[in-house]
């Protein structure tokens, strides 16, 4: 705080000191004066002029004691009201026990009770009167746009609040629109409710408003749909106010307000588990993640960074994505820590050095390839980064003692149909293997299509949108499983601490998403017509996606979202006869017996 600052604060204080001392004299002497008819001698003067003088010396006393002036609490908040009724009362209480113990009684009994309601009740108001003044002075610019606020709960009432608070706020609420018929006649900071859902297209219109804000806690894909269309009928864009809980450590600001995108669209809701509750396996632990640098490594990294691992080890073949990790957890990236570590998952001797040298007890294994298409041309390399480079990492892991495994796999490792799918499923397997032949926990994670990822079909969208079109869906009908960054990321740290070994644990994901569902609302929401353009399934595609396979029956026996489905081992050796310098028929077709093995033969 400045010294101008500090005085400005003082000089409001004592002025405040004076305005409350002038209430009692004030309160006082029209209790006093009602009590006698309206009518006062010399004497009752002089006795009152006293009273008021004790009673100023007393609030300023007792008021400094309970830090009224003292600058402990916001000017006109609960709390300083709070406070400052505790200083009068007393100052009451104090002054009765004194004229009672006078001789004579110098001034009536009720006068300083009365008088010290009056007082109060003018403190009241002369700080509702300033702070009313300094609300106004702090309303939006009056260049502000008009909104809407769709919704009149405590997430609204904290954006209008805010709003109304803030000089700088680009936007002025309005009006407010709530379906609840007893909110009909309610009003946020002056601010009323004016209309229903129904009837928003057309107050939104009348009242000339440039936007609408979605301020609803938890709204509902359709919800969030319908309040976008009716604002575009009235001409006025849709934004929307993150959950409370996502905004939880910090007050809800103006710039806590977004446009709102395609992962409120899909109606995908981010399910919260008990993190710290269930991590308490990584806290003090040296921790090592495998391809630290991807999209799940990275958010990874940054989850586990908060548990407080004694040390975290981020590997990866990508030197500017270990850079950007580094830069995201610790705001710098000087890439000369111990906590990089550059390395190949395919290079068995150097991760076998990194594992003996650094001794990690929890592992994360995010590297892989997983690009479908790409995979389906080039299956050699699917064998190579996530058969081969998967069974490097179990072999060193098992031989360095780790403790806890988590391999990252994907729903398309349910009754594969592709180099993508098979290569996941074998890694699966030979996680199952290993954590029948050593005594940590070593466990794999499945799930769907992750929301912002690199590769994923939004960012692939929004590129198209970007370069103006076509997008490209590959069929009209085709389904697919959505979680957000951070729900997958907790899902994987969840794994180690409620898995048991060699299994797969899979996330109730919802519903299945139709993509050309999300190619139609990204399209709606662009600036520009988007044409979109059915390319056919791409070989090794599925028209849906399923999460669990044909023979498997999973179970949720610890966590109701969670299920844990029995993966059959699968011994490394068959997975080293593969042949990788094939034909990409013929490695396809070796991958696909393989992950059907039943160990019997080796792969041919």
């Amino acid at each position: 705080m400045s010294g101008t600052t500090r005085i400005d604060q003082r000089v409001r204080l004592w002025s405040q000191l004076v305005v409350d001392g002038a209430a009692w004299g004030v309160g006082i002497f029209l209790a006093a004066w009602a009590r006698f008819d309206l009518s006062l001698a010399t004497g009752h003067l002089h006795a009152l002029t006293v009273a008021f003088l004790a009673a100023f010396a007393l609030q300023a006393a007792i008021g400094f004691q309970l830090y009224v002036y003292r600058g402990r609490y916001p000017f006109g908040s609960f709390d300083e009201i709070r406070a400052v009724s505790a200083a009068v009362g007393a100052t009451a209480l104090v002054l009765t026990a004194g004229d009672l113990a006078l001789p004579g009684r110098p001034v009536p009994i009720s006068t300083p009770l009365v008088g010290g309601v009056i007082a109060l009740l003018l403190m009241f108001a002369t700080r509702y009167v300033r702070r009313a003044q300094r609300e106004r002075m702090m309303r939006p610019r009056e260049d502000a746009q008009p909104v809407l606020v769709f919704g009149a709960g405590e997430a609204a009432t904290r954006l209008v609040r805010s709003m109304l608070r803030d000089p700088a706020s680009a936007y002025l609420p309005v009006g407010l629109v709530d379906d609840d018929p007893a909110k009909r006649h309610l009003r946020i900071n002056g601010v009323p409710v004016v209309a229903d859902r129904p009837r928003l297209t057309q107050v939104a219109s009348e009242l000339g408003v440039t936007a609408v804000i979605i301020a609803v806690s938890d709204p509902s894909s359709s919800l969030v749909r319908e309040v976008r269309d009716l604002s575009r009928q009235a001409g006025a864009a849709c934004k929307i106010l993150p959950s409370i809980s996502a905004v939880i450590d910090h007050p809800v600001e103006v710039s806590d307000v977004r446009d709102v995108d395609v992962t409120d669209l899909l109606g995908r809701h981010q399910i919260e588990t008990d993190i710290d509750a269930i991590a308490g396996y990584i806290t003090g632990r040296r921790v090592l993640v495998t391809g630290a640098g991807g999209s799940i490594g990275s958010e990874l990294c940054r989850q586990l960074h908060r548990l407080s691992p004694s040390e975290l080890i981020m590997l990866d073949r990508d030197e500017s994505a270990l850079h950007a990790v580094q830069l995201s957890i610790h705001g710098r990236a000087l890439l000369d820590g111990t906590d990089l570590v550059l390395a190949d998952i395919r290079d068995t001797d150097h991760l076998r050095h990194v594992f003996t040298d650094r001794r990690p007890e929890v592992v994360f294994h995010a590297a892989a390839l997983k690009h479908l298409s790409l995979l389906e041309q080039f299956p050699g390399e699917a064998v190579k980064s996530n058969v081969w480079g998967t069974l490097t990492v179990l072999e060193a892991a098992a031989d360095a003692g780790v403790a806890r495994f988590v391999n990252i796999s994907t729903d398309k490792a349910a009754d594969p149909t592709s180099a993508l799918g098979y290569s996941k499923r074998i890694a699966e397997r030979l996680t199952a293997h290993v954590a029948q032949q050593v005594p940590g926990t070593f466990v794999s994670v499945r799930f769907g299509n992750v929301l912002g990822s690199r590769g994923s079909v939004l960012t692939a969208f929004a590129a198209q949108i970007e370069a103006g079109g076509p997008l490209t869906v590959t069929d009209p009908e085709v389904t697919r499983y959505f979680m957000t960054v951070p729900e997958a990321v907790q899902l994987v740290i969840q794994a180690a601490a409620v898995g048991d070994p060699g299994e797969a644990l899979v996330l109730d994901m919802g519903e299945p998403v139709r993509i050309d569902d999300v190619a139609r609302q990204m399209a709606e929401a662009s600036a520009r017509p988007i044409e979109i353009v059915y390319t056919g399934l791409r070989p090794g595609e599925k028209l849906h996606e399923e999460l669990f396979g044909s023979d498997e029956d999973g179970q949720r026996s610890l966590h109701p979202l969670i299920s844990h489905v029995a993966v059959p081992p699968l011994h490394p050796d068959e997975a080293r006869a593969l042949d990788p310098a094939g034909a990409p028929t013929e490695v396809l077709d070796r991958l696909r017996l393989l992950q059907r093995s039943d160990g019997s033969t080796l792969a041919h």
